[in-house]
């Protein structure tokens, strides 16, 4: 059985494989390709809807309990198609 995770865009429950985890370092939301980095991890339905849900309710600062202004411009290109590969994945 797959592990069941809340997309913090829709709050909608999804399992792990069909949501990306997003982590905060040094204020810049990062995706996690692997699921494998440190520290907290925030999961989001990769889709532009769930994507602005979650800015416009500051879900990611909350879910990553982060005080500071967090930038999701990494995000914001890969889900335009900018940048496919993020956080050195192959």
């Amino acid at each position: 059985m797959d592990p069941v995770r809340t997309c913090v865009g829709c709050r909608m429950r999804a399992s792990r494989t069909a949501l990306l985890r997003v982590v905060a370092t040094h204020s810049v939301l990062i995706i996690d390709e692997r699921a494998a980095m440190p520290g907290r991890g925030a999961w989001v339905h990769p889709t532009q809807e769930c994507m602005d849900a979650a800015l416009r309710r500051h879900a990611f600062a909350r879910a990553l309990r982060v005080s500071e202004p967090l930038d999701a411009q990494t995000i914001e290109k890969r889900l335009n198609g900018y940048g496919n590969k993020v956080n050195g994945s192959k």
